[in-house]
């Protein structure tokens, strides 16, 4: 579980930069996981400040963008089957100054053009973020998703 906010003014999104798994750098949404018995708001006040330094008031719910990866194990080691669920809000900032986080998993954040955002090398959720707040579905649910398998399917 995790909790992630969009936060755009004057055309820019506030994005940080996060380190790949290939060594290389990619622009991430502010947020991260919640910890134990964290409520998702608390989550997303407190990470925004972590890796932005910016305090933000949440001004709506966008949605929830769930995923199932499948990562593949170590020879002998079996797969592990992870089940990503990112809550997505609408930010305004408030207060605060910008500046990089301190040890932790991003190493900038920096407000980045709309328009700019397709050239940059980031993780699919701030596409996904960027639907959800330009089209604001009723249900949270981008119209793209598969819809659930029915229970009774055989």
């Amino acid at each position: 579980m995790a909790a992630y906010a969009v936060c755009v003014r004057d055309g820019q999104i506030l994005l940080a930069r996060s380190p790949a798994a290939d060594g290389t750098r990619e622009w991430v949404l502010p947020g991260g996981g919640m910890e134990h018995g964290e409520d998702p708001y608390d989550t997303v006040h407190r990470e925004l400040m972590e890796e932005t330094g910016y305090r933000i008031r949440v001004t709506g719910f966008l949605g929830v963008d769930s995923r199932r990866h499948l990562f593949a194990g170590r020879r002998l080691e079996p797969a592990t089957d992870h089940h990503a669920l990112r809550l997505v809000y609408e930010g305004e900032v408030v207060g605060g100054e910008l500046r990089p986080e301190v040890d932790g998993t991003t190493d900038l954040a920096a407000w980045q053009d709309l328009d700019a955002v397709p050239g940059l090398a980031r993780v699919r959720l701030v596409d996904v973020a960027l639907r959800l707040w330009r089209e604001r579905p009723a249900d949270g649910r981008l119209e793209d998703r598969p819809l659930p398998r029915q229970m009774n399917e055989e």
